[in-house]
């Protein structure tokens, strides 16, 4: 049987390549947290991580094991959430990015609502950069969010791929600069766009700019110009630009769930879970 406390702190080390960040975010000494890791290579019988002085990195066993070690925590943490049912009590507030809200999540949020009657919900859309300054200032309990570039806050949900978006895929590019559609500041998606086009000595202009996801995709089906976003989140009538099109890589991008310092314990757990686990399910699909 494996250990779903020593998977924990497995994949605590997997997600952030570091047994000081993994001990910091589980409140564990980092001797305990070697301890764990090495309870479980003997369980398993292989090695699981390579580390030296300044790096850490996971074996082929390692990297076969995330996707298992996800698998049984999730599950597990589903079976408790069942069977804690609405026993949880109390308040959430919780916060999502923009590009977010027209995908699966409120699906996850109207299951969760529906199973914890007595959680008093609260429910915030707003860019990530606004959803991180909320959570620090104590506004919000938890957000899901995209982080930025080298942040290694949150707990890492799933790994995406930005890329730039228009009416139709082989959008005909106008002469002079690359007319864009952003969100406007702080806004993850517009800085990697301009800092890439930047980068590439590509002149560009904005030609719309918004608050709104919906505001952003209109401008953009209308052919006003190129809009940054994720690749699995695509909204309807938008297509992901051919290639060939002269335009830089925009890189990965990240989808994290942050928790404040006061959230409260069964309720955020049972909605980080939940979140979780339709996530590796839709990224399996």
């Amino acid at each position: 049987m494996l250990d779903p406390v020593l998977l924990q702190t497995f994949l605590m080390i997997a997600e952030g390549n570091s047994f000081s960040e993994a001990s910091r975010r589980l409140n564990l000494r980092q001797s305990t947290v070697s301890e764990h890791v090495q309870k479980l290579e003997k369980c398993i019988g292989h090695r699981l991580f390579i580390r030296d002085t300044h790096s850490v990195a996971m074996t082929s066993e390692g990297e076969a094991l995330v996707e298992f070690a996800r698998n049984i925590i999730e599950t597990n943490n589903r079976a408790t959430d069942y069977f804690a049912g609405s026993e949880q009590r109390g308040r959430l507030r919780f916060g999502a990015s923009e590009d977010l809200v027209p995908s699966w999540l409120p699906e996850v949020l109207a299951d969760f609502v529906a199973k914890h009657p007595l959680v008093e919900f609260e429910f915030t859309v707003a860019l990530s950069a606004v959803l991180m300054n909320r959570l620090d200032g104590g506004d919000l309990d938890i957000a899901f969010c995209k982080r930025w570039a080298g942040d290694e806050r949150g707990d890492l949900v799933w790994r995406d791929k930005l890329v730039w978006v228009a009416s139709r895929q082989n959008w005909p590019r106008p002469r002079g600069p690359v007319p864009l559609v952003v969100y406007r500041p702080p806004a993850i998606t517009r800085s990697a766009a301009l800092a890439a086009l930047e980068h590439a000595g590509i002149p560009w202009r904005i030609a719309c700019t918004s608050s709104s996801l919906n505001g952003l995709t209109a401008a953009t089906r209308a052919g006003l110009g190129l809009m940054a976003h994720s690749r699995r989140l695509i909204p309807d009538g938008l297509a992901e630009l051919a290639p060939l099109q002269g335009l830089p890589d925009l890189g990965p991008v990240e989808f994290v769930l942050l928790k404040g310092r006061r959230a409260p314990g069964g309720a955020a757990a049972a909605l980080s879970a939940a979140i979780r686990a339709r996530a590796h399910l839709e990224e399996a699909s």
